[in-house]
């Protein structure tokens, strides 16, 4: 029997140190356990970042099994705009974009990414309008055929949140709201809180307060906001898919496997990794995610029906605890 609340409680205590705030959430044996450190409480919402990416890909699957788009449908179908993206004749598509394998650059042009995190450097994706953004794309190529290889790209992830919701009729935060929050019950996980002054106060690395990102047209990418609790429903329902609303597009969101090596892939969005049998040979789906001021981590074992869910408010990465603590609890159920 795991003692969750003793170890979500140790990986909280260790997460304290340098970090303003930290809440932890786990699932193990059908129960759900979240402790908060720091200032931070279990209503605080924070920045998600990255982790945005699977709510983004789900809504894609979820688009596909009502019959509105396909996993291979060109992406200019959708973003006319988008009708240069292409390589060798062969053009970028929805699932590409899910998968990392778009060939598209990690940012749009005239981004750098070490620009991103400067110090004090004031929410750097602010200005992508929708229109500034897709006038990038005039001066934008894939760097390989798509689908042919792996290239992590916010800029892919954010066209394709850009798509849905347009197809959708709506904005992203509409789309995420229909598609996903409304159905699974997640009241606190939107683009803009609903209660702002529960919105964390984001540190950078060094301790320091810095101001929050909003990623504009680019939400797709990581512009959403939550509370660990939303994420271990969004976690509960990866894990009993079954009793979810959502039960066919979670199936299809973990169906498309591009393997990165023999060890690791991705899925619509979710990172898949096995891992070494010395380390017990676990199945772990997980993303992570980071703005200027928070850094995110979510993962679940669906064979062992554990999955954990960690948010700061200090961006330092928090993957490693995260990903241990989803170990130990595989392990310990297993």
């Amino acid at each position: 029997m795991v003692d969750l609340g003793g170890a979500v409680q140790r990986t909280a205590d260790q997460l304290a140190e340098g970090r303003a705030g930290v809440v932890v959430a786990a699932l193990a044996d059908g129960a759900a356990e979240l402790r908060a450190v720091g200032v931070a409480t279990l209503d605080t919402v924070f920045e998600l970042g990255s982790v945005s990416k699977v709510f983004t890909s789900l809504a894609l699957a979820a688009l596909v099994t009502e019959g509105q788009v396909e996993l291979d449908q060109p992406l200019a179908e959708l973003l006319p705009e988008a009708a240069g993206l292409r390589r060798n004749g062969i053009p970028v598509t929805l699932r590409q974009l899910a998968q990392h394998t778009s060939g598209l650059p990690r940012l749009p042009h005239g981004m750098l990414l070490p620009a991103l995190f400067r110090p004090g450097r004031p929410d750097p994706y602010a200005r992508l309008t929708e229109p500034v953004l897709l006038g990038t794309l005039r001066r934008t190529r894939p760097g390989a055929v798509p689908g042919s290889r792996f290239r992590y790209s916010n800029l892919g992830a954010g066209l394709l949140g850009l798509a849905l919701a347009r197809r959708a009729g709506t904005d992203y935060e509409g789309l995420i709201a229909d598609r996903i929050t409304g159905p699974l019950g997640l009241a606190d996980t939107a683009v803009t809180p609903a209660d702002p002054s529960r919105l964390a106060q984001g540190h950078n690395g060094g301790g320091r307060p810095v101001p929050g990102w909003h990623l504009a047209a680019l939400a797709g990418a990581g512009g959403l906001r939550g509370t660990a609790g939303d994420l271990a429903g969004f976690l509960r329902a990866q894990l009993e898919p079954e009793q979810s609303p959502l039960a066919a597009a979670i199936a299809l969101s973990r169906t498309p496997e591009h393997r990165l090596n023999p060890f690791s892939w991705i899925h619509l969005g979710w990172m898949g990794q096995r891992l070494h049998p010395r380390q017990g040979g676990h199945l772990q789906l997980w993303h992570n995610g980071a703005t200027g001021g928070f850094a995110s981590f979510v993962g679940f074992d669906p064979e062992r029906g554990t999955g954990v869910a960690v948010l700061s408010s200090t961006q330092r990465s928090v993957d490693s605890a995260g990903g241990a603590l989803l170990t130990e609890l595989s392990t310990a159920v297993g």
